[in-house]
């Protein structure tokens, strides 16, 4: 789950990492009193929306005046933004964050992630900080720096003092880095996140740093022991299909292809996308019911899949271990009732009562494709798209 910049620094600020002074508003009418809260020559107006690159895509904006600062928020505040990181779509900007003005002196980058390679806890920092951390890491990987951290010790006071050296820092900055990045261990470690990213970590002309920007992710199976954080979510956001799964507790992902996927198992729905490109189709999804699939959480799958008007034919394709044949064949029969299906739907059945669920299938009366194994209810799956997309 995602986080807004404006709730991250709320977490920051909670475990002592410094952050710009700055106001949050969902209403044009709170930006008057949001300048008057912020002490500065000028105010900087961003659109709080969950992606990267906000700066280079208009939604970051430098103001000098209440007027420019009311011209930018009204150009802002209840559109849309489109960055490099949002794969085309335009996200709602429902907040925008009024900071104060920082004179920098110098840019870092720092990011703190769970390394599944090393099984750690990571810190990720370069000298070379901003907007383009990505090019620095092609063009000049050794300015990026790695501190793996030992669950069994935690993070040492060391660790961080070669990382201040290895920046240049002295005074100030140079306690404030052991400060910070103690500070966003023990955050990761409370809040189970994933990953989080200082893009860019602002050295001041005052010689402090300060966090200018925030990016947040908080582990999603950890979500259940983290209720506040859980208040923090912003479906607008997220595709309302997506949404819509994760409260029927599906696993759901819109892609471009016109053959529906409904699988029970994260690695069958792999094998099942890679079939049906194997044999020349494209997945409309990636779709994962669980193992404890019911006929109402099957039915409430349908209704996802149908949602894109892209969809030509379904493949329904499903293990029975935890969960038996003969009661999936229930709830698929169940749900194209309810649903009302015109389209074709391939079924593939495997595991306990398998007999029976296909015997189900075909005393149904209606229209359902029965395979015989995996790659026969690809082919019968991409020939029925085919047809109907003719």
């Amino acid at each position: 789950m995602n986080l807004h910049e404006y709730q991250a620094k709320s977490l920051f600020q909670q475990y002592g990492i410094p952050t710009p002074s700055g106001v949050m508003i969902d209403d044009l009418n709170q930006l008057p009193d949001a300048l008057a809260q912020i002490d500065s020559d000028g105010w900087v107006v961003k659109a709080q929306i969950h992606a990267g690159a906000r700066g280079k895509a208009g939604g970051v904006k430098l103001v000098k005046t209440s007027d420019e600062a009311k011209e930018a928020a009204s150009s802002l505040l209840g559109g849309s933004l489109a960055t490099i990181q949002t794969a085309g779509k335009a996200l709602p900007i429902n907040a925008l964050l009024i900071e104060q003005t920082l004179d920098i002196q110098l840019e870092f980058y720092l990011s703190l992630l769970v390394d599944r390679v090393t099984r750690t806890h990571t810190f990720v920092i370069s000298e070379a900080g901003g907007m383009d951390i990505e090019l620095v890491a092609e063009a000049s990987p050794e300015k990026i720096l790695s501190v793996h951290v030992d669950g069994a010790v935690g993070l040492m006071p060391y660790q961080c003092r070669e990382i201040g050296f290895a920046l240049g820092l002295t005074g100030t900055a140079f306690k404030q880095m052991t400060a910070i990045m103690q500070g966003l261990y023990q955050m990761a470690l409370d809040k189970d996140v994933s990953l989080l990213e200082i893009n860019p970590l602002v050295l001041t002309t005052e010689n402090e740093l300060v966090a200018l920007d925030a990016k947040l992710n908080i582990d999603s199976n950890a979500l259940y022991r983290q209720p506040g954080l859980v208040e923090m979510r912003d479906a607008t956001q997220e595709d309302e299909r997506e949404a819509k799964a994760a409260d029927h507790q599906l696993n759901y992902i819109a892609l471009d292809g016109n053959i529906g996927c409904m699988v029970n198992g994260a690695g069958l729905a792999m094998a099942t996308m890679d079939l049906i490109k194997l044999n020349g189709g494209e997945p409309a999804n990636f779709l994962d019911v669980g193992g404890g699939a019911t006929p109402e959480r099957v039915a409430e799958a349908f209704k996802l899949i149908l949602s894109s008007s892209e969809v030509k034919s379904i493949l329904v394709n499903i293990f029975g271990g935890i969960v038996r044949c003969d009661l999936i064949a229930d709830g698929i029969i169940q749900a194209v009732q309810e649903v009302g299906l015109q389209i074709p739907v391939v079924v593939r059945l495997e595991g306990t009562n398998v007999t029976l669920g296909k015997e189900k299938l075909a005393s149904s009366g209606l229209s359902i494709i029965t395979a015989d194994g995996l790659a026969d209810a690809a082919q019968k799956a991409v020939k029925a798209a085919m047809e109907g997309q003719a």
